[in-house]
């Protein structure tokens, strides 16, 4: 956990270094609310931090005064890459793929085809937690641009493949 430690003139304490310089105060000091703020937030700010009020001579706030909250930092998906397995002839199956190395929470994906046949694709053809899109029994019709975006909380990206059977 990280310990943010306050004192009346308005000082913060940070035990880690690299959040010194990003952490601050929200309100001026003498108000009761003690809320901090982190600029420019980064993936590796996540996890547990700790807040202790400390009041001179008060011997009945013991184990009342610690406020501990856990953080999680969003993190929108990076551009997938999208490819095709498998040998897109009459009448065989391929597999399209959509992977994005970065996201949090995990990405979601979803498949379409665009225009002039604009199609989306469902369970069990697509697995949107993997971002497979199964085509079995390839026709010429089912030549075109299939779409995959990945989604999450934070954002989404996108990439395309074309399909030529």
């Amino acid at each position: 956990p990280v310990q943010i430690l306050t004192s009346m003139n308005g000082v913060v304490k940070v035990e880690e270094t690299e959040l010194k310089p990003r952490v601050g105060f929200l309100y001026p000091i003498l108000t009761h609310n003690i809320s901090v703020f982190i600029n420019d937030t980064r993936e590796r700010d996540s996890g547990q931090y700790m807040c202790t009020v400390n009041v001179l001579d008060d011997n009945t706030s013991m184990g009342r005064n610690i406020g501990i909250i856990n953080l999680t930092v969003l993190v929108p998906p990076a551009t997938p890459t999208c490819q095709l397995l498998g040998n897109p002839i009459v009448g065989a199956n391929v597999t399209l793929g959509c992977s994005s190395k970065k996201g949090k929470p995990s990405p979601m994906y979803q498949w379409q085809r665009t225009a002039p046949t604009l199609q989306i694709f469902f369970p069990p053809a697509q697995d949107r937690a993997r971002g497979t899109l199964k085509l079995t029994n390839l026709s010429l019709e089912m030549s075109g641009i299939y779409i995959c975006a990945a989604e999450n909380r934070a954002g989404f990206a996108e990439c395309s493949i074309v399909l030529e059977v």
